[in-house]
């Protein structure tokens, strides 16, 4: 049950990193992997009803299933919200539903606390001179083609937000 578990949590710090990167890199999050993603929770889920002392409570409660769902669903509305308006792109709309998942409605305020330092974070790396020493560095040229392009990888702040919480979750739950 263990090593089920720690597959599980690996292939989700693994997915989202890989969304983070793809973001970082390309503006662009696969749909591979937001599918994945949340083909891993299904697992997850599957998993924790299955062993379940009382299924009832593992499937309903806020901090369970239910809560997971709706976080997710909540996330993602919002996503889509911010889609609509043009503050977001596809992919970052899409991310927020699993991550909504895997965050689970009990962690949504460290979540959103995460996500505004985050996003503090990146303004000032946007906003900041680089120094000259580091300017051929590939990262540090991405950087400053973000900044001439005024768009900004939202999935690398959500997931970097995401894996804070899920650090910081205590054991077994």
């Amino acid at each position: 049950m263990i090593g089920e578990i720690n597959i599980l949590i690996a292939a989700t710090v693994l997915l989202l990193l890989y969304a983070a990167w793809s973001d970082f890199r390309l503006w662009k999050i696969p749909n591979a992997i937001v599918l994945a993603l949340t083909a891993v929770y299904g697992l997850h889920a599957a998993l924790q009803l299955l062993t379940a002392e009382d299924v009832g409570a593992a499937l309903l409660s806020s901090n369970g299933i239910a809560g997971d769902l709706v976080s997710g669903v909540l996330l993602f509305i919002l996503g889509f919200t911010f889609w609509s308006f043009r503050l977001f792109g596809a992919g970052d709309a899409k991310l927020f539903l699993p991550i909504g998942f895997f965050v689970g409605w009990h962690d949504m305020l460290p979540f959103s606390f995460f996500l505004l330092i985050g996003g503090i974070l990146a303004l000032l790396a946007l906003k900041l001179p680089m120094p000259l020493q580091f300017a051929h560095y590939a990262v540090i040229m991405r950087v400053q083609e973000i900044r001439a392009t005024r768009k900004i990888p939202y999935g690398v702040i959500m997931v970097a937000a995401a894996l804070a919480v899920m650090a910081l979750r205590p054991a077994g739950t």
